[in-house]
């Protein structure tokens, strides 16, 4: 199921908002032309490794119906629901490195929960080139160091935020003590990424631990 509406306490497919969003997706994707991506993620259904239930032009990203997830699926699923706010004109690359300027929009049922994503990536590499003649189009709402990833698959995902998590703590893990670990576990598990089927054996490979010692990291953390 795609798009949902509560009745009687449940989740039901809603139909008449199911072929809008495919409608408004193909519209978007054909005005724009194959350089524009518009993708569709189905949160109703808590699972963050087959999100994707639409997708337009999935060549930009190499992603298709069935993929998932990315970082925003991830804070949805994990994060306050309440707090996520839709994410305008941003950066993002993906894996093969294309510059992309995306836009996240959260579909909400009738309660305000975040049930679905709907997301827009036009690949901007080639404009980048010529920001100097097109500055006006390629401008972004907000200035952003570093683009965020657009991962495949829920392995690359992983790669990414372990990566990050090394990076916040500043050192390589072979110098990283009890509390620079602790720190890097708190990332992963503020960002969902022990949401991902089989995470723990991998963090725990990353940084050679054992899963006892990984749980009590992430209590530590909480704590």
């Amino acid at each position: 199921m795609y798009i949902f509406s509560r009745k009687g306490g449940n989740f039901v497919p809603d139909a008449s908002s199911l072929q809008f969003l495919l409608k408004l997706a193909k519209g978007i994707a054909s005005q724009f032309g194959p350089n524009c991506e518009v993708v569709v993620h189905d949160l109703a259904t808590n699972d963050p490794e087959s999100s994707i239930v639409a997708i337009e032009n999935g060549h930009v990203t190499g992603r298709k119906v069935g993929d998932g997830p990315s970082h925003v699926v991830l804070e949805a699923l994990r994060g306050n629901q309440v707090q996520l706010q839709d994410h305008l004109s941003y950066l993002t690359r993906t894996k093969d490195g294309k510059i992309l300027k995306s836009t996240t929009m959260y579909i909400r049922d009738d309660d305000g929960t975040p049930i679905g994503i709907f997301g827009i990536n036009y690949d901007i590499t080639l404009l980048l080139a010529m920001e100097n003649m097109l500055k006006q189009f390629t401008a972004t709402e907000k200035d952003e160091k570093e683009p965020e990833s657009i991962s495949r698959n829920v392995s690359d995902l992983l790669d990414e935020l372990l990566e990050q998590s090394v990076k916040i703590v500043g050192k390589p893990v072979a110098l990283m003590n009890k509390e620079d670990k602790v720190k890097a576990v708190q990332f992963l598990n503020d960002t969902g990424a022990f949401l991902i089927t089989k995470s723990g054996d991998k963090v725990c490979k990353y940084f050679g631990i054992s899963k006892y010692t990984l749980y009590s990291y992430i209590d530590e953390a909480k704590e």
